[in-house]
């Protein structure tokens, strides 16, 4: 229970702070796109500010519950703060619900439990060996960078999406190197924790997805990336969990149909509601040419 608290906890400060990340990036120079003076214009703006710390927060409650459960159990439970920020994007905009969101809300919900209920995660001290543990962190960390470079090359929807779904990759490495973390400190304590690699590996992820987001919040609309960022930080982290964490799921043939049922019902939920009206918008003509009028 407190696991599943805490998990919901880190899902409601997550969701609050990409929707005011959001709302100051859409008005941050484009000249700084995928640059750390992205960061630096926007830490100017008191709105993205708070987004922050509230990013910050759900990011430490999300550690928390990662030290007490599986990385399988949380991640789910961190894929519901798109609920919460469609909660305050409503207050933004006005917007009812209807029947995609609710139909959102339902999936999402219904997704998370199924693949809960059926997988039962649970931990192992049977972790993977070094060549497995790289092998999967090398996978998930090239398919961000490719999709990075590829997103380049598309229109801004487009390449928002992608951006997103890199940093939502990066994030649940940055999850898995976490959990590693909480480990380390559990059997050795804090002093020898800084000896290690993996708290600079979070620190050099949190900041690259960080970029990588900015620069999704600020290129289109919430709508455009939050759905791809969302989806795939817990499909990343699930993957790292049972690649290289020991986690375990039920694979009986039923529990597996439940498993993938529910992955299915939490991206498509996710889709649903990342791209409802009630998102904000941002600013809808940054990118358009001002038409030119006659006097």
């Amino acid at each position: 229970m407190a696991v599943f608290l805490l998990g919901v906890g880190a899902a409601c400060c997550l969701g609050l702070g990409f929707v005011l990340q959001q709302r100051a990036a859409a008005r941050a120079p484009l000249a700084d796109f995928l640059s750390l003076r992205l960061l630096l214009d926007l830490a100017r703006m008191p709105d993205w500010l708070l987004g922050v710390v509230f990013m910050v927060m759900g990011q430490v409650l999300g550690a928390v519950a990662l030290a007490y459960g599986e990385i399988s159990l949380v991640e789910p439970l961190t894929a519901t703060n798109l609920l919460f920020a469609m909660a305050l994007s409503r207050r933004f905009t006005g917007q009812r619900l209807g029947w995609s969101g609710w139909g959102g809300v339902a999936m999402l919900a219904l997704g998370v439990t199924a693949f809960i209920v059926a997988g039962q995660p649970r931990g192992s001290a049977n972790e993977a060996d070094a060549l497995r543990h790289w092998l999967v962190f090398g996978t998930v960390a090239g398919l961000a960078l490719l999709l990075t470079v590829r997103a380049r090359r598309l229109p801004a929807s487009g390449e928002a999406a992608l951006l997103a779904l890199a940093a939502g990759l990066l994030y649940g490495l940055q999850d898995s190197l976490t959990r590693v973390c909480g480990e380390i400190v559990t059997h050795q304590g804090v002093a020898p924790l800084f000896t290690h690699w993996q708290p600079y590996g979070v620190g050099v992820l949190g900041v690259t997805g960080l970029v990588l987001v900015q620069s999704a919040f600020e290129t289109a609309p919430l709508r455009m990336s939050l759905p791809s960022l969302t989806a795939a930080q817990p499909l990343a982290g699930i993957a790292c969990g049972i690649g290289f964490l020991g986690d375990r799921l039920r694979v009986t043939p039923g529990a597996l149909a439940w498993e993938t049922a529910g992955l299915s019902a939490i991206v498509i939920g996710v889709v649903l509601l990342g791209r409802h009206p009630a998102m904000p918008p941002g600013i809808p003509d940054r990118n358009q040419v001002p038409a030119q009028v006659d006097p």
